[in-house]
């Protein structure tokens, strides 16, 4: 029999808030799907309406049709992503965006819209960085091999 107090926790429980720092708590699932390099360019080609499966693998560079199937599935499983299938023949299959996916899909474009803009800076970085490891490290006259 189920007590009103035991549908409480239950509420309670759904409710209850994720912690990405803990190794066995789901976000981490969640967070690897929003965040994956297919699964965030899923989300912000979305943004922009529905879309067959066609029209997202044209609309995302460097995509095989493996990997969006893939990230599609897991986006939809996650609530965040609406499979929308018509009875023709051939079957005509949209997807588009749910409440909480365009939610998780604006902030996914508030950080991408930074990366663009701070690309440059960021590769400025990354060069001086490479070129900091691969330059030879001086040697001073008095612990010169040749000197001894």
């Amino acid at each position: 029999m189920t007590t009103p107090a035991k549908v409480l926790a239950s509420r309670q429980q759904r409710r209850r808030k994720g912690n990405l720092y803990d190794p066995h708590c789901p976000s981490r699932v969640v967070l690897d799907h929003i965040t994956s390099r297919w699964g965030s360019l899923v989300l912000l080609t979305l943004l922009d309406g529905t879309q067959r499966f066609s029209e997202l693998v044209r609309g995302i560079g460097g995509v095989s049709e493996k990997m969006l199937a893939q990230s599609l599935k897991a986006l939809e499983a996650d609530g965040l992503v609406l499979r929308t299938v018509y009875p023709t023949i051939p079957p005509k299959v949209e997807y588009s965006l749910t409440s909480l996916g365009s939610e998780v899909a604006e902030h996914i474009k508030t950080l991408t819209n930074w990366v663009e803009d701070n690309v440059s800076e960021v590769m400025r970085h990354r060069t001086k960085h490479s070129s900091l490891e691969t330059a030879p490290v001086p040697v001073s006259p008095s612990t010169s091999p040749m000197r001894r």
